[in-house]
């Protein structure tokens, strides 16, 4: 199976970009060790966006790597989906809107070429989980997938990919002790034997 890895933890400000660097690596070595094919781009670095087109094309699975920044993707990110996503119109992304001159009200959205693969995101936060959970707090008990990555997940819907389960990567500045974050790095790990061993015991 093919699997391109994006990973869009930018070099900005005070953010290095090292967790999803970290993460990147947890992620490649387990398909690696799991005789997955394997393709990486960090957004960090200059891109051809026809390459880039061509990755998206080869892949079986893309998986998103990105931290949150002001509750969107980082901005260089979201230059690189802009510029290879164009480059995938009519060229193995999407085609169209889905729509026809004839009856323009409807099938928004169904254009895309990417049917049949998918797609998995992790996210990397300040906001600690209880943010999300508790009554009162911040997000007003709405979960990430359901809130903050709504549109990011429309936008592959777009292509025709569909959701795998992600990941979320919670309080990473003010309570980022190597205990957590090997703990955490336990738990992603179990998280991609469950999608990922299962289909290749399937193959």
């Amino acid at each position: 199976m093919n699997i391109f890895i994006i990973n869009g933890g930018q070099h900005f400000a005070h953010s290095g970009g090292s967790f999803n660097s970290t993460l990147t690596d947890w992620t490649s070595d387990f398909l690696r060790e799991n005789d997955f094919h394997v393709r990486m781009t960090n957004i960090n670095d200059d891109f051809d966006v026809m390459l880039e087109a061509e990755n998206f094309k080869w892949a079986e699975i893309i998986i998103y790597h990105t931290p949150i920044w002001w509750f969107q993707v980082p901005n260089r990110l979201k230059k690189y989906i802009d510029e290879v996503f164009t480059a995938g119109h009519q060229n193995g992304i999407y085609a169209s809107d889905g729509r026809s001159r004839k009856n323009p009200s409807i099938n928004y959205g169904t254009g895309g070429l990417m049917q049949g693969k998918n797609y998995m995101v992790t996210t990397s936060w300040n906001a600690p989980e209880t943010a999300f959970t508790l009554p009162g707090e911040f997000f007003d008990q709405t979960s990430v997938d359901e809130g903050v990555l709504f549109g990011f997940h429309k936008m592959n819907q777009f292509t025709g990919m569909n959701r795998i389960p992600g990941f979320h990567f919670h309080d990473l500045e003010k309570n980022a002790t190597s205990e957590r974050i090997e703990r955490y790095r336990e738990e992603y790990i179990r998280h991609l034997q469950s999608i990922f061993i299962p289909k290749t015991e399937n193959v």
